[in-house]
C-alpha cells in the first residue's frame, strides 16, 4: 500500500523547486522560454519578468502549445504548480522539454 501512495504523490521528473528552476532557466540562456500559464487577469497582476502568457484554461491552449518551437526548453509556472504541471505533462508528450516550477510563482526566488 505504501508503494501505491509513493507513486500517486511522487513528483514528476520535470518538477523543480524554485532555486533549481531559476538556476536551470538562467543556465539555458537564449534557449530558455519562461511560460506563465495563468489567466490573462492573473498575468496582468504580476508575473516573472520576461515570461510569455498562454492561458491554460483557454480554448486555444493546445493549439498555441503545439505551435511552440520544440528546440527550446520551457520553464512553466502558474499560481500553485498544478496547471503548469499539467501543461508540462502535455508538452513533454508533444516532444518538448519542459520544467514545472513546483509550488507556483510564489516559489520563484526573488
Amino acid at each position: 500500500m505504501l508503494d501505491f501512495f509513493k507513486h500517486i504523490f511522487a513528483k514528476a521528473e520535470y518538477d523543480l523547486e524554485g532555486e533549481t528552476f531559476k538556476q536551470k532557466f538562467l543556465e539555458d540562456g537564449s534557449n530558455a522560454v519562461l511560460l506563465d500559464v495563468r489567466t490573462q487577469s492573473e498575468y496582468a497582476h504580476g508575473t516573472i519578468k520576461g515570461s510569455i502568457n498562454i492561458d491554460f484554461y483557454s480554448n486555444t491552449f493546445n493549439n498555441k502549445i503545439s505551435s511552440l518551437d520544440k528546440s527550446k526548453t520551457y520553464y512553466v509556472f502558474c499560481r500553485s504548480g498544478n496547471r503548469s504541471g499539467k501543461a508540462c505533462n502535455l508538452m513533454t508528450q508533444m516532444g518538448m522539454k519542459a520544467y514545472n516550477l513546483d509550488g507556483g510563482i510564489g516559489a520563484w526566488p526573488g
